[in-house]
């Protein structure tokens, strides 16, 4: 078994920094659990409290139903991968791997068959006796992760290990991760600020700001039910676009008043503004790039007034599709369309929103409008 449990836990600096703030979370067995936020949100500092780097001001920190705040690092049997590798340059990696095994004082034989079993498991053998100055970036991840699991811990935790590779490294890496993950069957707690690595890894992700949790959920439920504009913002790419609109009744009808264009919207979302009081106030619209469509002339009258006219201003080629950026207003939003689809720039074009995948939030509070509380661990009172 290997679950943790974090309960109000805070860590205050000695000049009256808070760099987190009453941090709750249950980290089950073989859970892959992503912290993400922008830097300086606590998410590293947060993983260091449960390795014992950092100590930890108020709150508990239990692993297998015990209380181990006071408990030594060398005592939690939990292993850290670093961002910089922290790989000794003059042992070789398979020195590197049984450093470990050896402090422990393992027979050699038995260091012997766990060292060479690790590097099996990576890919590495034919690296062992190379030191770390004639190896890769890719290498050195490899080793390091090596040095972790050879150790057998109870939860492995790993700070931005892939932040010091290219583009295409990270997305091997990323891929390897999570096959080792399911090879392993042990818990990994990851902090990252790139939220593609955190969709694409994490079982469950723990979203934070400011040092505080604003949501933790299974990645589709992040992305398809964020608590707040700022989960919204942070997870996808490209981030999600987010319009002013003012809520207006015309003709017993309610519309989103978007730059003077009024769009006509559903009756559920009219049913939830009129029930929440945000008649002739200011929301903010919520809307993922492939939720816009452009409108071809043949359905303009089909569509009514659920379409507003923007101007197309750049294409941006990815492939098998583009992503298109348009004009509303004296901002620019995104969206993307199948790569032989073409839209002449700089000249005005009506698109539709997806009202079915439309979000709303609050102007004020950024909380969103439409979230669904089911599925989804936590919610704040107030995240703005």
């Amino acid at each position: 078994m290997s679950a943790l449990l974090l309960k109000n836990v805070n860590k205050i600096y000695e000049n009256g920094v808070a760099a987190v703030r009453d941090f709750n979370l249950e980290i089950k067995d073989k859970e892959f659990v992503i912290f993400v936020g922008p830097s300086g949100c606590g998410k590293s500092t947060t993983l260091r409290m449960i390795a014992g780097l950092e100590e930890i001001t108020d709150g508990e920190l239990w692993i297998d139903n015990k209380l181990v705040n006071y408990v030594e690092v060398k005592d939690r049997n939990l292993a850290m991968v670093f961002q910089n590798y922290a790989l000794y340059p003059y042992m070789t990696v398979y020195e590197n791997l049984a450093f470990s095994l050896r402090v422990r004082k393992l027979p050699k034989k038995e260091i012997d068959e766990k060292v060479r079993q690790v590097a099996k498991t990576l890919q590495i053998e034919e690296l062992l006796f190379r030191k770390p100055k004639a190896l890769s970036g890719g290498q050195k991840q490899r080793v390091a992760i090596g040095s972790a699991i050879v150790q057998q811990p109870k939860a492995f935790l790993m700070d931005e290990p892939l932040s010091n590779l290219d583009a295409k490294l990270r997305t091997q890496m990323r891929v390897e991760l999570s096959k080792l993950h399911k090879e392993l069957k042990t818990t990994i707690i990851y902090v990252t600020h790139d939220q593609t690595e955190a969709m694409t890894l994490g079982t469950k992700i723990v979203v934070m700001k400011d040092g505080i949790i604003q949501q933790i959920a299974e990645p589709k439920v992040l992305y398809d039910n964020p608590i707040n504009k700022f989960v919204a913002g942070f997870i996808g790419a490209p981030s999600m676009n987010f319009i002013e609109a003012n809520v207006k009744v015309k003709n017993r009808k309610i519309y989103l008043e978007i730059e003077n264009q009024e769009m006509q919207i559903d009756g559920t979302l009219s049913q939830i503004l009129y029930t929440k009081g945000y008649l002739n106030e200011k929301v903010t619209i919520g809307i993922r790039p492939e939720d816009i469509e452009f409108v071809a002339d043949k359905d303009e009258e089909v569509l009514g007034d659920s379409k507003i006219t923007v101007c197309p201003s750049m294409r941006e080629l990815l492939g098998a599709e583009a992503n298109i950026y348009f004009e509303l207003g004296d901002k620019t939003y995104c969206t993307f369309v199948p790569v032989t689809k073409h839209i002449k720039l700089n000249e005005p074009i009506q698109i539709r929103l997806d009202t079915n995948k439309i979000h709303l939030f609050d102007y004020n509070t950024e909380e969103n409008i439409l979230f669904i509380e089911d599925g989804v661990q936590f919610r704040p009172s107030h995240c703005g």
